[in-house]
């Protein structure tokens, strides 16, 4: 509609150079250009860079203040280059974690005054384990054993603290089809460039800030027999496969089943296809275990003999390749993704001999040796303890370290109810196909990280944790927004 059509003059209105012309504008902008310039005079480009930064902090807080749902966005964002910006600006990354889960609850509260907010959105048997949770984490500040709160508070962090604060928001702000048709559109742009960056570091080497941080002691653990271990912006390699490998499976069960949009049944595929590439450049042996029981997952939920059988089949042909041939046996990608389905395999005879030195440790100590007393926080903080000089080199491991076998229990306990009612859901309440097969894809990723997260201490690290954490909420969201969905189709017919 023309501005003649709305009784507007055009040679009327203000134009770009008229307002310019105001003096409040003139005024605003010459006190801003007058700020820049002190600050780069006083500081040269760092002060430059310092004011943008600001300015870029600015304009997030109005955003989350105005929306508190971009807030949640950002998070899945920022909970892929959280740990790799650090390479680059070293900065305390991993603290602005808290700092957007804080700012959401806090403009949640201010957004109160002005509209109801429908806090009970959240009550959920999901919301109870992770209360409950995250209270025994708190009262293992009393635990005698503990000997560094310093350690407590970095390492509760991944342990409890942010599937705590997360998991209630995502039930209030992010609980919606559309919010989940957003999320995996988010995760299959950045798992993709993902593989890319990885592609790139397998191929051309990696950059000097990633070369500084290999010097660093880094090294230690990605070069094997000369052989870089790809982490491309991840933490680390482990980290890489085992969320590239979930890629894979969700996305390819996602284009498996999917009908009909053919553009996005191929951004599926294209995903599915990169994840899967980027779990074999890791060198992440432990990965692996995602596409198996994420496999063996959706061959249960889908209850289908035809893809049982096929699924079986090739899950046969996959072991027996590994297991039993040599087959690619001189690509160093292949033959340490064999080492795994060795028994006998150097590594994991390492990892059961410290496994038996913890058992002797943690027989008498059923609640643990506290949160954080093992791990890089424990060599940090507690380096003379015997928990921070034994690799735990397990998410569970370190769990059972750090709270017992009482604190283990619950855990698994808490894990296996989550996945349980996600399969549930799955196979007896949801009835429309296309968010039964998202969340079957969800459920499968999520059995496949938990089995990945016996071998590396990958669950509670971004960005799975967080992708973990959205998961769990559709899970136990879905058949209401199944019921929704049946009851507007009824409405319109």
């Amino acid at each position: 509609m023309s501005s003649f059509e709305n009784n507007i003059n055009p040679f009327e209105t203000e134009t770009g150079a008229d307002r310019m012309a105001n003096k409040n504008v003139l005024l605003w902008v010459f006190s801003v250009a007058t700020i820049v310039a002190v600050i780069i005079a006083m500081m040269g480009m760092m002060g430059l860079f310092v004011f943008l930064g600001l300015f870029v902090v600015v304009g997030i807080v109005y955003g989350i203040f105005d929306r508190p749902k971009r807030g949640i966005l950002l998070l899945v964002i920022l909970g892929f280059f959280v740990t790799g910006l650090a390479r680059y600006i070293t900065a305390p990354w991993g603290l602005t974690m808290d700092v957007l889960l804080v700012l959401i609850y806090i403009s949640l509260f201010f957004k109160g005054f002005a509209e109801k907010i429908k806090w009970s959105k959240a009550k959920s048997s999901l919301t109870l384990l992770v209360s409950i949770w995250i209270v025994y984490v708190f009262l293992q500040i009393g635990n005698p054993e503990v000997e560094s709160i310093q350690a407590w508070f970095y390492a509760m962090r991944g342990v409890a603290l942010y599937q705590f604060l997360s998991i209630p928001l995502l039930f209030l702000l992010f609980n919606k089809q559309k919010d989940l048709n957003t999320f995996f559109i988010i995760w299959g742009l950045l798992s993709l460039l993902g593989t890319l960056k990885g592609f790139q570091q397998f191929h051309f080497g990696v950059d000097p800030f990633e070369q500084r941080w290999l010097n660093q002691g880094g090294a230690q653990t990605h070069i094997l027999f000369g052989k870089l271990r790809v982490f491309s912006f991840y933490s680390d390699a482990g980290q890489f496969g085992a969320s590239q490998a979930e890629s894979g499976v969700v996305f390819g069960t996602l284009a498996l089943f999917k009908k009909g949009n053919f553009k996005l049944k191929a951004f599926f595929i294209l995903v599915a296809f990169a994840g899967f590439v980027g779990m074999f450049i890791s060198g992440t042996r432990g990965a692996i275990a995602v596409p198996a029981l994420g496999g063996i997952t959706l061959l249960i939920l889908k209850k289908n003999i035809k893809i049982l059988v096929l699924g079986s089949a090739i899950g046969m042909v996959v072991f027996i390749f590994f297991a039993y041939t040599n087959i690619g046996q001189g690509n160093a990608e292949i033959r340490r993704m064999r080492s795994a389905f060795d028994p006998n395999d150097a590594s994991l005879q390492v990892r059961l001999d410290n496994q038996n030195k913890l058992k002797g440790y943690m027989a008498v100590r059923p609640f643990g040796g506290g949160v954080g007393a093992t791990g890089n926080w424990g060599k940090r903080f507690t380096p003379h303890t015997f928990l921070a000089n034994t690799a735990t080199d397990s998410w569970y491991v370190m769990i059972w370290a750090d709270t017992g076998v009482v604190g283990l229990v619950y855990y698994l306990f808490m894990l296996f109810f989550i996945l349980i009612t996600g399969g549930y859901n799955v196979m007896f309440r949801i009835k429309d196909e296309g968010l039964k097969n998202q969340i079957t894809a969800l459920t499968c990723g999520m059995a496949g990280i938990m089995l990945a997260s016996y071998g590396n201490g990958v669950f509670g690290q971004m960005p799975t944790g967080m992708i973990m954490y959205i998961s769990m909420v559709f899970m136990f969201v879905a058949p209401k927004i199944d019921q929704q969905k049946r009851k507007r189709t009824i409405e319109r017919y």
